[in-house]
């Protein structure tokens, strides 16, 4: 019995020690923290908060109309996820920097809007992936668009895999697109369901505008994420994201070999060039073989890495 009064004194005596040594800090706002710990890094937003929706949200120079409550909070719910699925956000912070400086001159020349990058992000993460339907590459071409647009596809070779020739082929389809809807939302929207998809819903509905249609959850919500995404990026640390521009990745000397004939075996090719053949299929993805048999003899331009790059 005269045990507890002993063991609840020093009790007390603890949690008084722990709150003396911790309790000056751990009442500071998390923002106070983080300034004396790490005094580069500004405040975070508490990503347990609403989201910041802009009074003015534009995809290609066209207003989103927030005014709505199913527009607010369609993208309320893209701003949301993607504020959440941090490994994801992340890593669209590192790549943009290697692969926006590629797209955004081709979009411009051929007329398209600067917000169609974005499109591209979210088609693919910014990977030379494989959809289950076949779709391919940053702009995820189905093989029949792909043809469509100009791009070679054979066992040998994947023009779908290669990003300055699928974002001509993507701008030629925009600009189809466009000259149909007169109207670049729509226009992305069609990148998702297909143009004839769209217009049949938009006669059927009788309707000319992408935000009164009812359509699958996927092209309903795709304008949605491409805005989400695109207010992200453009100011990370509005929603919690911060990436120092050291950490983010740089795009990829090279230079490039002009190749008419065939090259029988393109690990010797690369070790010839003074790289390897992982470095090759880094640059050139389009090689979707060992071989490049070229029995057309067509000219292809093959990139390297740049002398030194590893050094840099």
């Amino acid at each position: 019995m005269k045990k507890y009064p002993v063991f609840a004194f020093f009790t007390l005596v603890l949690v008084a020690v722990v709150f003396g040594f911790c309790g000056s800090s751990a009442t500071k706002p998390v923002e106070d923290k983080i300034s004396v710990d790490c005094p580069d890094v500004p405040p975070f937003v508490h990503l347990n908060t609403a989201p910041h929706v802009p009074e003015i949200v534009e995809f290609a120079g066209e207003a989103l109309p927030l005014h709505l409550f199913d527009v607010r909070e369609s993208l309320e719910r893209e701003l949301i996820v993607n504020m959440n699925f941090h490994s994801s956000t992340l890593q669209f912070l590192k790549r943009v920097t290697r692969f926006f400086p590629v797209i955004e001159p081709i979009l411009a020349a051929n007329n398209i809007p600067d917000d169609f990058k974005y499109l591209a992000l979210i088609e693919s993460d910014f990977r030379n992936v494989v959809s289950p339907r076949g779709a391919t590459g940053f702009w995820q071409f189905m093989r029949a668009a792909g043809s469509d647009y100009g791009l070679e596809m054979n066992d040998e070779v994947d023009e779908r895999y290669d990003l300055e020739k699928s974002t001509v082929a993507a701008c030629r389809y925009l600009r189809d697109a466009y000259r149909i809807f007169g109207n670049w939302t729509l226009v992305a929207a069609s990148y998702n369901m297909g143009k004839a998809g769209l217009s049949t819903r938009l006669r059927n509905q009788k309707v000319d505008s992408y935000y009164d249609l009812w359509l699958s959850e996927e092209t309903m919500r795709y304008v949605f994420r491409i805005a989400a995404v695109k207010l992200i990026l453009t100011n990370p640390e509005q929603y919690g994201f911060y990436m120092p521009e050291e950490e983010k990745y740089s795009p990829i000397p090279y230079t490039e070999v002009e190749v008419q004939s065939a090259i029988p075996d393109l690990v010797d090719f690369a070790l010839q060039q003074g790289t390897n053949y992982k470095m090759l299929k880094i640059l050139n993805p389009w090689l979707r073989d060992s071989k490049l048999t070229n029995r057309a003899r067509k000219t292809y331009f093959i990139r390297i890495p740049a002398e030194g790059f590893r050094e840099t």
